[in-house]
């Protein structure tokens, strides 16, 4: 390949990443004030991350998405403040405590993802399996790569949360 072309391939890739961001983000921002209408992006980043992990400790959010304590404190407070968030005690240590989505976080994340699901299903609907399995696997491995090479958590995209610690269930 001619470093032309080497370059040709490399700024499609990042011209069509930028585009997919772009279009997530503004997907993201729709579906989170679905959640509800006074949600900040990042505490809907939050809610995401806690939607499979949890229960989860605070600092562990906070090294997940490449935040402070204090960033991500104010965060939870404005979700616990919205009843959609709850701390519990940490059965593992009792000077720590755990967050979880309360049932009425997790009946509206439940029906985000419901949402988000059937948009993807519409977009895709006309691909075979086949591309929709590989284009899954694809997108795994550039986050996985992304992950090991120091890229950031705050960076990935709305939603991603491979990696994630997470804590004991009690």
């Amino acid at each position: 390949m001619t470093i032309a072309a080497d370059h040709e391939t490399y700024d499609a890739v990042e011209h069509e990443l930028g585009v997919l961001l772009r279009r997530a983000r503004a997907l993201s921002v729709g579906m989170m004030r679905e959640v509800h209408q006074g949600l900040d992006p990042a505490a809907y980043g939050l809610l995401l991350g806690l939607y499979d992990r949890a229960p989860v400790r605070p600092s562990d959010l906070a090294a997940y998405f490449g935040v402070g304590k204090a960033t991500i404190s104010r965060q939870l407070r404005a979700l616990e403040d919205l009843g959609l968030v709850e701390r519990r005690a940490d059965p593992c240590d009792g000077r720590a405590h755990l967050l979880a989505l309360t049932s009425e976080g997790r009946r509206r994340m439940d029906a985000v993802r419901v949402a988000r699901r059937e948009r993807f299903y519409a977009l895709l609907d006309t691909w075979p399996e086949e591309d929709v399995r590989t284009l899954a696997t694809m997108l795994a491995r550039f986050n996985q790569l992304a992950q090991e090479n120091g890229t950031p958590a705050r960076s990935r995209p709305a939603g991603s949360d491979e990696g994630l610690p997470q804590s004991p269930r009690p």
